[in-house]
């Protein structure tokens, strides 16, 4: 019984564990997703932005 009970707590601890490394990894990968995101948006805003004051002080 023994034998069998610390099968089952080694299992469970290698399951918990496996578990944990899968979360902290989705953690991770969403945070970098997240990063990138936020910084194509801001480099687009500046291509944007850039592209306005071109055409506008060509005008001048």
């Amino acid at each position: 019984m023994d034998d069998d009970d610390s099968e089952y707590q080694r299992a469970a601890q290698q399951a918990a564990r496996a578990t944990r490394r899968a979360w902290s990894t989705i953690a991770w990968t969403t945070g970098a997703l997240g990063c990138t995101l936020i910084t194509v948006a801001l480099l687009c805003t500046a291509a944007a932005v850039a592209c306005l004051y071109v055409v506008v002080t060509s005008h001048y």
